[in-house]
């Protein structure tokens, strides 16, 4: 692994995590496109790596820093029920994903971010 990976891979992750916590997204929505752009990834590798990165360790630091605030509590009843739901859904979906062509992937992911960016847009 040379200097520029070490480098680009540093970049991705500090604005992926940077991202995630300042607006809740998960950092794949910023990792994905990073990766497939600047390491030359396919859609595949990047989404499952994205997965990999955003394991436990990660996510729980991040629900811990805005639980400790008070001001927004985290309301862990219903952080379990979708916890549980997201893991079947993660199961059903990465086998989906990895049925599936590299460009239907794609564009299926740029569909939804698109989406997601008008919907954020539009509201109040």
């Amino acid at each position: 692994m040379d200097l520029q990976i070490i480098l680009i891979l540093i970049v991705v992750g500090l604005l992926a995590g940077l991202f995630s916590g300042m607006f809740g997204v998960g950092g794949g929505v910023i990792m994905v496109p990073l990766m497939v752009f600047a390491l030359g990834y396919t859609q595949h590798q990047a989404q499952g790596t994205s997965l990999a990165v955003l394991a436990v360790p990660v996510t729980f630091l991040a629900a811990y820093t805005y639980h400790k605030t008070g001001e927004n509590p985290i309301n862990f009843k219903y952080a379990l029920i979708i916890a549980v739901c997201f893991v079947l859904g993660g199961y059903f979906g990465t086998k989906l994903a990895i049925s599936i062509s590299e460009s239907l992937l794609k564009k299926i992911f740029s569909i939804l971010l698109i989406l997601v960016a008008i919907k954020m847009f539009f509201s109040k």
